[in-house]
């Protein structure tokens, strides 16, 4: 009975979790749109951080 409610628990897990991946994806890709000059800084601020990183 344990073993039946944890594998649907975790099933409803994975669903809300991939839900809420696409929600945040979808996010991201609007707030791309509505702020490009944004997004241009972020990547690369990402990019010269990579850049400097030591390994």
């Amino acid at each position: 009975m344990l073993g039946g409610t944890t594998s649907e628990t975790d099933a409803e897990r994975r669903r809300r979790r991939a839900r809420f991946l696409r929600d945040l994806a979808e996010a991201r890709e609007l707030r791309d749109r509505v702020q490009p000059r944004r997004v241009k800084v972020a990547r690369l601020r990402h990019a010269m951080r990579m850049r400097t990183f030591r390994w």
